[in-house]
């Protein structure tokens, strides 16, 4: 049974916060741990451009999430973890999606219209400010996730545009090169995943100044925790744990058992001062052993570097081989490969007797194979059994041209 390959994105812009951990690196860390799924984790790099011009925020950042995430137990030789930067073939991929992507999709982007609404609400030309980057961030979005054929990506609701988007893209460069290149990828919205409330109670968000770093030393984040905004009912009276911050963020790292204990708690009155520090002591629990290895990582940079440099390796060598097929697919080949296998553009192959050839390339049963198709996507040959796709495809245009000059 195929993988599900699962791909999740995060932009190097800020330090993490327990919003973060709670929402994103914990579920997902979880997640990677299943034989079934095939995991892809990014620093979203080439991303953090178009948001943030301070180099060393972004170069401060990727060291910051890397080490999150490798502190939090993401194990870099079970998954795929890279930097985005370090896969050339995704800018390239990005160019040959672009040439295929409707200027009106992307008009119709959620942050491009923002921005655009914004501007015409103050009385400035809609562009103003508007940088090329934030236009094209679709695409670049796009590629992150086709070129490794990700079946699902996890998402906020505010994302699945993005994704809906990819699938646009994908597909009209599927539909007008006349093979099932891209797989369509799904945004993964968990419903069951929690949202952390912030100091202030809405979301907690860097945006909002609300946030709670997640790797504050212990001193901090137990004062950090009792800052949090509360009501000003009393102690010995009863408190509604379903509307309160301080609960919600407690059950985000508590257990059944903990969670009833805490609830039976609020029912009983418990003072807010009292609550907090229950909330640090459990955060802090589960924590305390992440922060050790995080302040370890973030002291030797190098070995970082290093777990990011080989992910890009591993990476790159799915990505190498099927960005050479659809530099294939698009034109860009080899001059000693015949043309005769590739119909000329506005050719009429209903009048002559051999049909457009495509060679297609894909997994099967842990190795690969290859088929040769017609424009009516009827099999003219096909073999398996080879050890890379790179020598499925050698086999395949060596079948192709026995097609053709048969």
């Amino acid at each position: 049974m195929s993988k599900t390959r699962i791909l999740t994105g995060i932009t190097t812009t800020g330090t993490p916060h327990l919003g973060n951990y709670v929402g994103a690196i914990r579920p997902a860390i979880a997640a990677s741990r299943d034989a079934n799924v095939e995991s892809f984790y990014f620093l979203a790099d080439y991303h953090a451009l178009v948001k943030c011009d301070d180099p060393a925020r972004v170069q401060r950042s990727t060291l910051e999430i890397a080490a999150s995430w490798l502190a939090a137990g993401l194990d870099p030789e079970k998954v795929y973890f890279y930097r985005q930067s370090d896969i050339p073939e995704i800018p390239e991929l990005t160019w040959l999606l672009t040439c295929v992507t409707a200027k009106g999709l992307l008009n119709r982007a959620h942050a491009y219209k923002a921005a655009t609404d914004a501007n015409r609400a103050v009385g400035e030309d809609a562009d103003a400010g508007v940088t090329a980057g934030l236009y094209m961030y679709p695409v670049l979005m796009a590629a992150d996730i086709l070129i490794f054929n990700a079946n699902k990506v996890p998402v906020g609701r505010d994302q699945v545009q993005h994704i809906e988007m990819a699938r646009d893209i994908g597909q009209r460069f599927n539909h007008i090169y006349g093979c099932e290149y891209f797989a369509l990828p799904a945004a993964a919205i968990e419903e069951s995943v929690a949202t952390l409330p912030g100091t202030d109670g809405r979301k907690m968000s860097k945006s909002y100044d609300n946030a709670i770093p997640l790797w504050l030393p212990e001193k901090e984040l137990r004062k950090a925790i009792l800052g949090i905004v509360t009501n000003s009912q009393a102690p010995g009276e009863p408190k509604n744990p379903d509307e309160s911050n301080i609960f919600a963020i407690y059950q985000a790292f508590a257990n059944v058992n903990e969670t009833a204990a805490m609830r039976k708690a609020f029912a009983d009155g418990i003072g807010w001062g009292d609550a907090k520090q229950k909330v640090f002591e459990r955060v802090n629990a589960e924590l305390a052993p992440m922060r050790e290895k995080y302040d370890a990582l973030i002291a030797k940079p190098g070995h970082i570097e290093e777990a990011l440099q080989a992910g890009a390796k591993k990476a790159r060598e799915l990505a190498r081989p099927f960005v050479a097929r659809l530099r294939e697919a698009v034109g860009l080949r080899d001059l000693r490969i015949k043309p005769q296998s590739i119909a000329p553009i506005g050719f009429d192959t209903a009048k002559v007797g051999k049909p457009a050839l495509q060679p297609v390339v894909f997994r099967d049963a842990g190795a690969f194979a290859f088929k040769v198709v017609d424009a009516k996507k009827t099999v003219l040959a096909e073999k398996g059994g080879f050890a890379d796709p790179k020598a499925a495809m050698a086999a395949a245009r060596e079948a192709m041209a026995g097609l053709v000059n048969a």
